[in-house]
Parts: C-alpha cells; structure tokens; sequence
C-alpha cells in the first residue's frame, strides 16, 4: 500500500513512478499504465487561479483523490500531491474485476474497459463520492510493482494552455492507452 508520504513530492516525480502501479478500487482495476501530471503554476491546472468548490481537493492533504466531472459527462479521476498539484490517472491495464468492468461500460474488449480517464472511472465505478477520499484506505488499493517499469514521455492530451509541456507519461509498449505515443523522432 502506498502512503501518502509517496504523493509528498514533485508532481512529475510522482506521475512517472506510477506507472506500473496496480490501483484498485473495491478490488476492481489494474495496473496504471498513462498518466499525466497536473501544477498548480501552470495554466492547464485545475488549481492555477487557486481554490474553488470544485478543486477543493487539490488544496487539501497528500495522497487524496480528486475527482471531477468532465465537460458535464465523465468522471475523471487524480491522485492529490503537494499543495495544488495532482496526477490524471489516463489508464489502466485491467487485471482484477474485469466482468464487472464490462457490465459497467457495456462492452467486451478488454482494451478499450479503461482506456482514458473517462472509462477509466466508468470502468473501475469512481464517481463524486471518492473525491476527497483517502488513497491509503478501503475502497483504494495502490500497490508498488516489484521492479519500475519502463515509460516515454509525451505532451499531454486533451488541453489547450501548457500544451507544449511533456507531461504525459506512458508504460512503454502498452496496448492499453488513451492514445497512442506520437512517433520521437
């Protein structure tokens, strides 16, 4: 299990080293294989103009979700670092509960049940009520793998301010991202 003393750390830092985590809610999920990190210093953050209802979360402790409503129709889910930063869980492998992923999002291939944040937390059933919610306890799971798995960085998805940053990180050779890697060249 992670503490929260892992998410009290530089943004970056922490969406890099969570890849290859297994994250589990109710005992549903699978490993993290896409994320993208989010500081409160630049504009593409929830956080940027400071504290609202809605990113209340974010201002709060370490290792706390925040989740939040996308364009009024998915659920999006972050993992709460330092003051105002947090990490977009983007996708996961599924490995646990993967029936009850495809009841959820009423299909069968397994790579498309959590393949970015909106089916992601369609998939795993994360929803308003685990914002603010302790990552360390019941209904959360996040469990270190047992080596680092390898990752590419990319400009992150979706976003129109700081789009040029490098702040998407991918497990390398997934099959199972939002999107795929653009080509380095």
């Amino acid at each position: 299990m992670l503490e929260p003393a892992f998410f009290d750390r530089d943004v970056l830092e922490v969406a890099r080293d969570l890849i290859g985590v297994t994250l589990l809610v109710d005992g549903i999920g699978g490993i993290i294989v896409e994320t993208e990190a989010y500081s409160s210093l630049e504009p593409a953050s929830h956080a940027f103009k400071g504290p609202t209802t809605r990113n209340a979360s974010m201002f709060g402790p370490v290792g706390h979700a925040y989740v939040y409503r996308s364009h009024g129709l998915h659920w999006c889910f972050n993992m709460v670092c330092r003051r105002g930063d947090a990490v977009l869980i983007r996708a996961i492998e599924p490995t646990s509960g993967v029936g009850t992923m495809r009841l959820r999002r009423n299909l069968e291939p397994i790579r498309a049940l959590a393949s970015g944040p909106g089916k992601l937390a369609q998939a795993m059933g994360i929803d308003k009520s685990h914002d603010g919610l302790r990552l360390d306890q019941v209904p959360f799971s996040l469990t270190l793998p047992s080596a680092a798995h390898p990752f590419v960085t990319s400009a992150r998805i979706g976003i129109t301010k700081a789009a040029e940053l490098p702040w998407r990180f991918c497990q390398v050779g997934s099959r199972f991202l939002s999107k795929p890697v653009p080509v380095q060249l």
